[in-house]
């Protein structure tokens, strides 16, 4: 039925071309047009059954993005879109996405991980701000912002992503240094990965999980493979109702639950290790974000658990596929990596004194990094439950629808994106990094 309470509004990344979308669908006539109803509205072809059960079969949608791409040239700058028992409207225009804000107000509702949410529940845990809607949301949110989001913050726990950036460089000269050649080609993704994993646990935990050396902690491998396992069964229950998948998907559903338990078991610890440390009294000095919000105490101890636990899972691969794609971009355009480089010398002197410098010191980096976001956008989608009707393109939306290395690489040619929960590469590019004399 088109008007289900619990159908949702997604929104487009700007990675989709508006041009012909705009041709096809916001020629206006000069009078007011009558607002057609919902059931009007274009529908992406296909039956919600078959789409269910293509992305059970294939544990996912890699084309996600590529099909809804096809749709918006075909069907206009809006369309409804059926997978199951969900229903979406998906929209691509700024002005349509204006009038969204407009409507949701101080407590948008997002469409959250079902799989996540899951968990929480069964376990009877509380949910951090990635999986909260609504007023409990907001004043998590802005409880968190002065740690977390700052100027002031950034620039507190900026040298100890500085510390483990140091790290992450002189384990590449030294593998480089190995080679007779003094180069290193290599799939960089894992050692991306550790190198935001470890950054992400320094700045929320204060603590160094060790992943760069030789034989890392037993307990550090378990942590990041708990993660990895986390993530690709994600991808694989995503768009499937838990009524449904339990039975055709349990092992899944088990390895997803599994890998949840190690995790909160992990910060547990963490966090148990800092209330010990504040409880002593040792000398102040900043050691992370949690550590701040315990000795503030206007959040419980299970929301700064649950907070930083969505903090890590949420910083690792948004992180580590970006630095991946500038890497890649940088060495297909090596001009710009040593106009980088160039601008890195310079203000090398400045930074090393004081991390918090490379925030304003480093403009060029700071636009190749924009640059990878719009080119490789993390996020596909801006979702929403829209909470109160509506009108968007002439269509009637009722509430509750909706710097020491070159870097080289023997691949020129663009890398196709494929969806597993965010934007990741098909294929991960071989990068060579040839160490400087």
């Amino acid at each position: 039925m088109a008007l289900r309470a619990k159908a949702g509004m997604r929104v487009a990344g700007p990675w989709l071309s508006l041009h012909r979308a705009r041709t096809l669908g916001t020629t206006a006539a000069p009078g007011p047009k009558a607002v057609l109803p919902f059931e009007a509205m274009p529908r992406c072809p296909g039956n919600k059954w078959l789409r269910l059960l293509q992305i059970w079969k294939e544990q996912g949608s890699e084309n996600l993005h590529l099909d809804m791409h096809q749709a918006f040239q075909e069907l206009g700058p809006i369309f409804r879109y059926d997978v199951g028992g969900r229903h979406m409207v998906f929209v691509m225009l700024p002005e349509d996405v204006e009038r969204l804000q407009q409507v949701e107000g101080f407590h948008p509702r997002r469409m959250c991980p079902e799989p996540w949410l899951a968990y929480r529940r069964d376990r009877g845990l509380k949910c951090g701000v990635f999986l909260l809607n609504g007023p409990q949301w907001r004043q998590d949110r802005l409880r968190l912002n002065p740690e977390v989001l700052s100027l002031q913050a950034v620039q507190k726990y900026t040298p100890l992503v500085a510390q483990v950036a140091r790290d992450f460089s002189r384990g590449l000269q030294a593998k480089a240094a190995q080679n007779a050649r003094r180069s290193l080609t290599l799939d960089i993704r894992p050692s991306v990965f550790h190198y935001t994993i470890e950054a992400s646990n320094l700045v929320l935990y204060g603590e160094r999980l060790g992943l760069f050396a030789e034989h890392p902690d037993p307990h550090s491998r378990s942590f990041i493979q708990a993660l990895e396992v986390m993530f690709k069964s994600t991808v694989q229950l995503l768009f499937l109702p838990r009524s449904l998948s339990r039975w055709a998907s349990g092992s899944v559903w088990r390895a997803h639950f599994e890998a949840w338990d190690y995790i909160f078991q992990y910060a547990n610890r963490a966090i148990q290790r800092i209330y010990q440390e504040l409880a002593l009294g040792h000398p102040w000095r900043y050691s992370g974000i949690v550590a701040e919000l315990l000795t503030r105490a206007d959040m419980t101890p299970d929301a700064i658990k649950a907070n930083s636990i969505d903090l890590t899972a949420g910083s690792v691969d948004t992180t580590a596929i970006p630095v991946l794609m500038t890497l890649f971009e940088l060495a297909r355009n090596p001009d710009v990596q040593e106009a980088l480089r160039q601008e890195s010398l310079g203000a090398e002197a400045r930074i090393s004194g004081d991390p918090r410098r490379a925030i304003t010191e480093l403009p060029l980096l700071r636009a190749a990094l924009k640059e990878t976001l719009r080119l490789y956008p993390v996020g596909v989608f801006l979702e929403r439950h829209v909470s109160s009707d509506m009108v968007l393109q002439n269509y009637h939306i009722p509430a509750g629808v909706l710097k020491h290395f070159l870097v080289e690489t023997p691949v020129q040619e663009d890398l196709k994106m494929i969806y597993r929960f965010i934007l990741v590469p098909s294929t991960l590019p071989l990068l060579t990094f040839r160490a400087f004399n």
